[in-house]
């Protein structure tokens, strides 16, 4: 993978964004992130097929047929093949593993994979409606209001019972600064303008379950986004027509994908039993341990699921990710660095460019080309991994990366 773009990750938060001020449409973010990329691998005429990951402009946008938009991005992109890929939050993902799957088929040598979501088109409670598209139908009348930060309120809940409330409460509190002070870094992150002296304090605030849910705070969720993100996957030989050196690109080492039964509640509240899954797939297709890894970003939608991810990963045990993220190993200077750049909390979550954001967050540390939100890549620990997860644990993508040579 290489040449990757992220607009601004657009929302509450950015000094910018005003609801009652008309915003880009959606076909606009396409463009931007599509030319970007474009401009630098030497034209449109180098690019063999598209992927756009897109989860639900039909709602937010009364728009699908999002592969015809790939003209209107360039002209020289007219009657190339396109297609569109859904997968709910881990949209962006799947489209990247769309287009590695053309690449190892041998069916494109360059791939333009984009992700794609303005979701700011509706108030908050009509927004988590349609997001509750990615959990089972049948479950949105009688679930939350707010369907999936209910879902992962009743996790929270769950873990606070089993393993205590006070220090899981603290590792989302500190999982929220940790996301905030990364966004801080990162100019196109939702939380840039963030200037909140404590943020701990900020995360630590009770949750109110009169006036949004009985085991999280607004703080403990990613925010509504709109944004797009672009990357190519090419083989060797398109990288030599691209003219851009293995050095400026990674090397996708390895990748896993899982889903679990949409219509059955989790077995373990306490755990993310299929990104666990993803997660040991692409390690083992990778050929690589934890232990090699030199950053992480994980799809954290909510802090209690960054926390449980440290341990589907295996960085810590059950029950004891609280222990881990408060012992500052998750922290950008910390043993193992994720979400350098604010990650879902942080950097935003404009749901069908996640999983591509992701990956061009670890393109761009993995090259040193990260700007102020760069962190030290050791030579021992070459490897980046990406967690794109769609729903409730649902639908998971795992991909493991390594700087080119």
């Amino acid at each position: 993978m290489v040449a990757g773009y992220n607009t601004i990750s657009m929302g509450t938060g950015r000094k910018e964004f005003n609801p009652k001020k008309e915003r880009p449409g959606i076909e606009e973010y396409m463009r931007e992130a599509g030319q970007a990329v474009i401009k630098m691998i030497g034209g449109a005429q180098n690019v063999d097929e598209a992927v756009i990951g897109n989860f639900i402009a039909s709602r937010f946008n009364r728009q699908a047929n999002m592969g015809a938009f790939l003209p209107y991005i360039d002209e020289g992109l007219r009657y190339k093949p396109a297609v569109r890929v859904e997968g709910a939050c881990a949209t962006g993902a799947l489209a990247l593993v769309t287009g590695i799957r053309s690449v190892l088929a041998e069916t494109a040598d360059v791939v333009l994979v984009l992700g794609i979501e303005v979701q700011n088109t509706v108030k908050a409670i009509y927004c988590a409606d349609f997001l509750a598209a990615a959990g089972w139908a049948k479950e949105r009348k009688d679930g939350h209001a707010y369907f999936f930060p209910g879902k992962f309120s009743d996790r929270a809940k769950e873990y606070y019972a089993q393993f205590g409330k006070e220090k899981t409460r603290q590792a989302m509190a500190q999982w929220f600064a940790n996301a905030v002070e990364n966004a801080r870094l990162c100019p196109t992150a939702q939380e840039h303008h963030n200037t909140t002296k404590d943020l701990f304090a900020l995360g630590m605030t009770e949750p109110n379950p009169k006036g949004f849910l009985d085991s999280l705070n607004v703080f403990d969720c990613s925010k509504v986004s709109d944004g797009a993100s672009a990357i190519v996957i090419v083989s060797e030989e398109g990288l030599k027509r691209i003219g851009i050196p293995k050095s400026q690109a990674v090397e996708v080492i390895g990748f896993g994908q899982a889903q679990e039964d949409i219509t059955k509640p989790p077995s373990d509240h306490t755990k993310l039993s299929t990104t666990e899954v993803a997660v040991k797939k692409a390690m083992e297709n990778a050929g690589i341990t934890k232990e090699q890894l030199a950053t992480v970003e994980c799809h954290d939608c909510f802090t209690i699921a960054g926390i449980m991810a440290t341990e589907a990963i295996g960085f810590a045990e059950h029950g004891k990710g609280p222990d881990f993220v408060l012992e500052g190993h998750t922290k950008r200077t910390g043993k193992i660095p994720f979400n350098t750049t604010g990650g879902l909390v942080g950097w935003g979550h404009p749901t069908g460019a996640t999983g591509v954001h992701q990956a061009i967050t670890i393109w761009e540390q993995l090259t040193g080309i990260a700007g102020d939100s760069q962190i030290k890549i050791n030579a021992d620990r070459p490897y980046g991994l990406t967690i794109n997860m769609g729903g409730d644990d649902k639908s998971l993508v795992a991909i493991v990366y390594k700087r080119a040579e």
